[in-house]
């Protein structure tokens, strides 16, 4: 049917005429409320995006100081485990302030610790970045086995 007609007909019924495939020969077109149907695309388009953001990993991170008590470090493990079981990655900085700046070995020996506790209970990791010092921060980040 010519455009003109299908044109009153859609403002017959008080709806809009869209054009759903204009390359197509005759082009195909739908009688239907516009402002509906770009609300739901929409939308759906948002339910796609939290859902499609729900389920990529997230960097989490966790900072430590040399100072930090054995339970504080345990704990921590514990949210870094939880991390992980959620298919997040684990970036884990050990801050040094002044003084301890001369004694980075202490650094790294808590970075160690704090990656034997985040496997004490059989997570299986995978090291994404290696430890390494960047200025007063030694960092790395851990991955849960199997997720890039």
């Amino acid at each position: 049917m010519s455009s003109r007609k299908a044109n009153e007909i859609a403002a017959s019924y008080d709806l809009d005429l869209y054009c759903v495939a204009p390359q197509a020969n005759p082009p195909v077109c739908k009688i239907l409320n516009y402002s509906k149907y770009r609300y739901e695309k929409e939308k759906a388009e948002k339910e796609n995006k939290r859902k499609s953001k729900a389920s990529a990993s997230e960097l989490k991170e966790i900072q430590l100081h040399v100072s930090i008590g054995e339970h504080d470090l345990q704990t921590k493990a514990k949210k870094g485990r939880e991390f992980l079981a959620d298919g997040d990655k684990v970036n884990i900085r050990v801050i040094l302030k002044g003084r301890e700046m001369a004694h980075k070995e202490i650094g790294e020996e808590l970075m160690v610790r704090f990656i034997e506790a985040l496997t004490a209970e059989g997570i299986q990791t995978t090291i994404e970045k290696k430890p390494n010092w960047d200025g007063k921060c030694y960092s790395s980040i851990v991955a849960p086995k199997g997720k890039k």
